[in-house]
């Protein structure tokens, strides 16, 4: 299964890298295929400091957990995406959050499922009738199974 991951799944992992969530990120290949937009690297580099602080690592310790969550996500540069498609993913979030045009417009692009914790950007869409969302219960569970 293809998911596209956004910035708050990620950031939920390195906060907490022994939650379920970032078990999901790190484990369970080959069951699901995780991407990501490049915006992704230019955020976590945005708020390192923050991260740092809150998660009370040094600055060598967070890299490594960095790395280690991100490893199984393939980038892709969202300036590589269609621009048609850009342009009503644009429109289509431009009342929701147009920050998370990049991850939307991937996530239409590879026909994949969008994992994300941001309800407004769920609600609104799903207003709008995007349904290739899926939330992070829905992760654990799919993940539990795997387990099985």
């Amino acid at each position: 299964m293809k998911i596209v991951v956004d910035t708050n799944i990620v950031f939920s992992a390195l906060l907490n890298a022994n939650s379920r969530l970032a078990q999901i990120l790190i484990y369970s290949e080959p069951h699901f295929q995780f991407y990501s937009c490049d915006y992704l690297h230019t955020e976590i580099f945005n708020h390192r400091d923050k991260l740092q602080k809150l998660t009370k690592l040094s600055k060598n310790e967070l890299l490594e957990l960095e790395d280690f969550v991100i490893h199984h996500i393939t980038f892709i540069n969202e300036g590589l995406l269609p621009q048609k498609l850009i342009d009503s993913t644009q429109k289509q979030l431009q009342d929701i959050d147009p920050y998370d045009v990049p991850f939307v417009a991937l996530a239409k692009h590879l026909d994949a499922k969008l994992w994300t914790g941001d309800l407004k950007l769920t609600k609104g869409l799903k207003a709008k009738r995007f349904k290739n969302i899926i939330s992070t219960a829905e992760m654990v569970l799919l993940f539990d199974e795997l387990e099985k």
